[in-house]
């Protein structure tokens, strides 16, 4: 892996990490519409980083960044404040999430376009 490419897939996981801070803060203030924008944008962006990237680490990288912040977002302070409340809408943006992040992670390679379809030998 070139060092270009790390700094790339760096970029990925944080721009997921903002995603997921976001869309924390969206998903509640503006239901439903707020949840669905931030699903949106958190597939969006691990679609783009598997296009971008030619990789599946391109979509693991941001849903990475998204699962961790979002992860530390879930836990209560001492004083007892905490970002998520307790309702549909937070477990479908946190389930929905997980989801999204590995569909576009896992998704199969496209065939390269300069290669003939047929099979090699036939």
């Amino acid at each position: 892996m070139t060092a270009g490419r790390a700094v790339g897939y760096l970029g990925l996981l944080v721009l997921g990490a903002l995603v997921g801070i976001a869309g924390a803060l969206v998903q509640a203030a503006w239901f439903p519409g707020g949840l669905l924008l931030a699903l949106l944008g958190l597939a969006a962006l691990c679609y783009g980083g598997v296009k971008a990237t030619g990789s599946r680490i391109g979509g693991a990288a941001p849903g990475a960044g998204w699962l961790i912040i979002v992860l530390l977002l879930t836990a209560t302070r001492p004083e007892g404040d905490f970002v998520f409340g307790a309702g549909l809408g937070t477990y479908v943006f946190l389930l929905g999430g997980m989801f999204a992040a590995v569909m576009c992670a896992t998704l199969p390679k496209a065939a390269q376009p300069d290669r003939s379809p047929a099979r090699l030998g036939k």
